[in-house]
């Protein structure tokens, strides 16, 4: 039997990470925590519904991991670290954040710093 090899696809940008990033991460299929009309959501809901509909969630929310049970989730959370959640600053971390997402696996936390 081959094994299977689960691929994210669907990605959610969290409110705090500019919309622009989406047009950097083209070979995926984007949306905002805005587009799909969660912005009141608190952290547990909001992973909560995600992860019924996608397979990673981005974020520079870097208390998350702290914050919320990770492990039980069937999305794997992204967190970007920058100097700011400015585009300038979170578009170095797009090269690396390409390379790790095939490696992305639910109920993982990935953290990328610059």
């Amino acid at each position: 039997m081959r094994a299977r090899f689960w691929t994210p696809v669907r990605l959610l940008l969290d409110e705090c990470v500019p919309r622009r990033l989406a047009r950097l991460l083209a070979s995926y299929e984007v949306r905002t925590v805005p587009q799909e009309g969660w912005s009141s959501l608190k952290n547990g809901e909001l992973l909560a519904r995600a992860a019924a509909s996608f397979d990673v969630f981005i974020t520079v929310d870097q208390g998350i991991a702290h914050q919320q049970n990770l492990v039980t989730l069937e999305i794997c959370v992204v967190a970007l670290a920058a100097r700011s959640n400015d585009i300038r600053d979170l578009e170095p971390l797009v090269p690396e954040l390409l390379a790790r997402l095939p490696l992305a696996r639910p109920g993982s936390y990935i953290r990328i710093a610059a």
